[in-house]
């Protein structure tokens, strides 16, 4: 985290005393409607002062609380205790759902990031259409990422902090394996395209209703 922190420069005053700091990181986290990255916690507070520290100790003393300090990707937010989380559920609005297509696409650029629109596409086993990354892209769940050094120099996508802090992980390695997906009912227990499962035949297994317009036949080469 010392990595966000400024260079060090001569200052006239002394820095408040930790319990100030904490409060001071306290209320800035509290004001802000969205998750608060470390640098800007270094440009609010006064100089000298160290907010790395102040969340520490704010974590530990937010621990087994109504609500928690949690860190998400680069930021910093307080987040309801997910054993209390039901008390919300009458405050929470579904404004937009996802297709199984976007659904698709989304597991794919958490799980693979970062990851071209060919690979999503050679994953899949099916077209990704331009409206699905458009969505993903307006939600906030993923973003631009580096481009390829490759041939054409395609562009990546990677998920966001809004998506980390929707499903309250730190970092996408925090995302469940396969064992818990398919626990929560998140994933079909059936064996992917193409997987050949002793005692098992797969060869009347219609898997194109899992992706959009039904068509399972691979994506068309891109042109140079």
């Amino acid at each position: 985290m010392t990595e966000d922190a400024p260079k060090d420069d001569p200052s006239l005053f002394t820095a408040p005393p930790m319990g100030e700091q904490e409060r001071m990181v306290e209320a800035v986290l509290f004001a802000s409607a969205a998750p608060v990255t470390l640098k800007e916690l270094y440009g609010r507070l006064p100089h000298g002062s160290d907010p790395v520290t102040a969340l520490v100790h704010l974590q530990k003393r937010y621990e087994g609380r109504g609500v928690q300090l949690l860190k998400l990707g680069e930021a910093w937010a307080f987040r309801t205790a997910p054993d209390l989380a039901f008390l919300m559920s009458r405050e929470t609005l579904e404004t937009r759902k996802l297709s199984r297509a976007a659904i698709e696409t989304l597991a794919i650029i958490a799980y693979h990031q970062p990851v071209t629109r060919a690979e999503i596409e050679e994953i899949r086993g099916v077209g990704v259409s331009r409206g699905t990354i458009d969505q993903l892209l307006e939600m906030e769940w993923i973003r631009l990422g580096r481009r390829r050094m490759t041939p054409g120099r395609p562009v990546t996508f990677v998920v966001t902090e809004t998506f980390l802090d929707h499903f309250s992980l730190e970092s996408a390695r925090d995302l469940p394996g396969l064992k818990e997906l398919r626990a929560a009912g998140l994933l079909d227990n059936r064996p992917p395209p193409g997987a050949d499962l002793p005692g098992q035949d797969t060869g009347d297994t219609d898997q194109s209703e899992l992706f959009e317009g039904g068509d399972s036949a691979p994506p068309a080469p891109e042109a140079p």
